[in-house]
């Protein structure tokens, strides 16, 4: 008898490939204290240390994109995962900074297309008007993997080591490389068969797109802020800037996780329905970006509003960039989609990447007293975030030249 359409399994296997994707991003918020203790690590090796997911991630896009459209989601993202599975066994095993750095690059490298590949499959098999809402519940499963690093994860590492979590978590990215193998259909997967350089051509196509810049700068630097500071500055940020203890921290970044999950059903829910009203989704998109800058200057402003309201705030309406896979993927020809996503997906990364390295180099301008920075050094690199975000949002909502597409 058959338990689950076609469609559906193939989102929820990828969806499962994105849970282990975001794990992997943010697990750094509860290993930080014992990296640092044990191999005594600054502010700014953490943050180069949690940016190599995202630099082995971006650095992949590229390649990756040509694979996807050659090859299929099913076969990259699986393989792939493989890579990703190593790097998870060689970080548990590092006994030096070295070790931990090449072990978070070869995860960010082989993670590297379960977003891409999962909203490749899902163009191949959901209808577009569908692909907000399918590619919102995706990013939702991935986002309950944030939900897990906040409290859940600071009571697992009270009864494990963080080497023991990490190889727990390179069993699970096998398991899942292994159900994408098998279990996603293969009738779809029809290869693109053109030449390497043609492929590359294609690429070039995407990059080379006003359209591609026009809609995807905005949405890419806000995803970068987002991402920065949820899978890693969150905490530090919490705790010397608002004086929350452990408990509390660890409670608002769940919190902010489970805000997130809710943005992006609540987006991908809502933009076809206020399409119908005659907005349209990049319009609905680009506001949803501008009420998360608005949070943003809240929380810097230190409002005196509940930490875990504003933090929702943040993980609900910084979810709202996520429409822009969407956007794009009605912009161009399907046998590109492939390398649209990688493309925007690598714009994302690299911005994290610059982001989180960014922040440690800031804060390292100020001297730490006992692991703390004072308040000053975290609102400057914040309100150069906040500068990068309203310049790319002017560009989004300038009137488009006529004769563009």
């Amino acid at each position: 008898m058959k338990i689950m359409s076609h469609p559906a399994r193939v989102f929820a296997l990828f969806a499962c490939g994105y849970f282990v994707s975001y794990a992997y991003r943010g697990i750094n918020i509860g290993f930080a204290p014992y990296l640092i203790s044990e191999l005594g690590i600054s502010a700014t090796d953490l943050g180069l240390l949690t940016s190599l997911y995202f630099l082995g991630f971006a650095g992949a896009q590229v390649p990756a994109g040509i694979l996807l459209d050659r090859y299929g989601s099913r076969r990259v993202c699986a393989l792939l995962m493989l890579v990703a599975a190593a790097g998870s066994l060689i970080f548990a095993l590092a006994q030096s900074k070295e070790g931990l750095m090449t072990g978070r690059l070869l995860v960010g490298l082989g993670l590297s297309v379960c977003l891409g590949g999962a909203y490749k499959a899902l163009a191949q098999w959901y209808e577009v008007k569908r692909l907000p809402l399918v590619n919102g519940l995706t990013v939702a499963v991935g986002g309950m993997a944030g939900v897990a690093m906040g409290s859940p994860m600071l009571w697992l590492l009270s009864a494990v080591d963080w080497r023991t979590v990490c190889f727990g978590l390179t069993v699970l990215t096998v398991v899942v490389a292994a159900a994408i193998w098998f279990g996603v259909p293969r009738h779809k997967e029809v290869p693109h068969e053109v030449d390497f350089a043609s492929q590359l051509r294609g690429v070039w196509q995407v990059w080379c797109s006003p359209v591609f810049w026009k809609l995807g700068a905005f949405s890419s630097i806000t995803q970068a802020v987002f991402f920065a500071l949820q899978t890693l500055w969150v905490a530090p940020f919490l705790r010397d800037v608002n004086g929350a203890p452990p408990a509390e921290v660890g409670l608002v970044v769940s919190v902010l996780a489970v805000a997130m999950v809710a943005g992006s059903l609540g987006f991908g829910l809502a933009a076809r329905a206020v399409e119908r009203l005659g907005v349209s989704v990049r319009m609905f998109c680009g506001c949803g970006m501008i009420l998360f800058m608005l949070v943003q200057l809240a929380i810097v402003a230190r409002v005196p509003l509940p930490l875990w309201l504003l933090w929702s705030g943040y993980g609900f309406f910084g979810s709202s960039g996520l429409l822009g896979y969407a956007i794009l993927a009605g912009k161009f020809p399907p046998h590109l989609l492939g390398r649209v996503n990688t493309s925007y997906t690598l714009l994302i990364f690299l911005l994290i990447f610059g982001c989180q390295v960014g922040i440690g180099a800031v804060l390292n301008q100020w001297p730490a007293q006992q692991g703390q920075f004072p308040v000053p050094a975290h609102l400057t690199a914040w309100a150069v975030l906040i500068g990068l975000q309203l310049m790319t949002a002017v560009f989004y909502f300038l009137p488009q030249r006529s004769g563009s597409s």
